[in-house]
Order: C-alpha cells, then structure tokens, then sequence
C-alpha cells in the first residue's frame, strides 16, 4: 500500500518534533475538545481513561497527562481514575498505567523505592 507524501510529510514531521507537523494535531485537539461539549478537566480525564481502557503506548500517557495538568487535574485526580477503572479494566491494566502515570508525572519509580527501602 502506498503512503501519500502528505501523510508521509506529518508522520516525519511529529517524529522530529516539527513545530508546524505538532502544532497542526495540537488545533485537532482543541477542535475536538470544543466539539465533545466536555469541560477541558473532563474531557482529559476521559483521554486518560481512554488510553487506560485500550492499554496504549507509553508515549501517549506523557501528553495527556501534560495537558491535563496544564488544564487543572491534579495528581490526586488522575490516582481517583485509576481507582475508579480498577472494576472495569482490572489490576493488569491498572499497574500497567500506574507506572506510566507516574513517570509521565515524574515520579522516579527507582527512586521513590530506594527510599522506602532504606526507611
């Protein structure tokens, strides 16, 4: 199957961060927030809960925790949907975001265990 040289053009250019190629899914986005008719906390919680829900790729939890935070989740927050998920989507999945959620909120897993260990 062939590739079109626009898609092959966004694809390279998000892959090297291009500022245009990014900012370009960044308009999508916000598009796509006023369109759900969803308050910006909700509608990233539920982001979130969607990569939860389908296991996605590490990468994407960095983003949308980003953009959750800059629209005023907190940390506490986003710890309440896990909670919350644990029923439908199961402890696999729930551990498996849980270190995701935490690097994408800089939380040094290493680190943080280190300490404990030595309390």
């Amino acid at each position: 199957m062939a590739v079109s040289s626009g898609t092959t053009d966004v694809f390279i250019g998000v892959a090297q961060h291009d500022v245009d190629a990014i900012e370009g899914l960044f308009q999508a986005r916000l598009d796509n927030l006023e369109a759900s008719g969803l308050d910006p906390k909700t509608y990233a919680l539920a982001n979130i809960a969607a990569l939860i829900a389908s296991d996605a790729a590490p990468a994407s939890y960095v983003f949308q925790v980003e953009f959750a935070l800059e629209v005023g989740v907190t940390p506490e927050e986003i710890l309440g949907l896990l909670v919350a998920l644990n029923p439908t989507v199961g402890n696999i999945r729930i551990v498996s975001a849980a270190a995701e959620l935490a690097f994408a909120l800089g939380i040094d897993l290493d680190e943080d265990l280190e300490d404990a260990e030595e309390e």
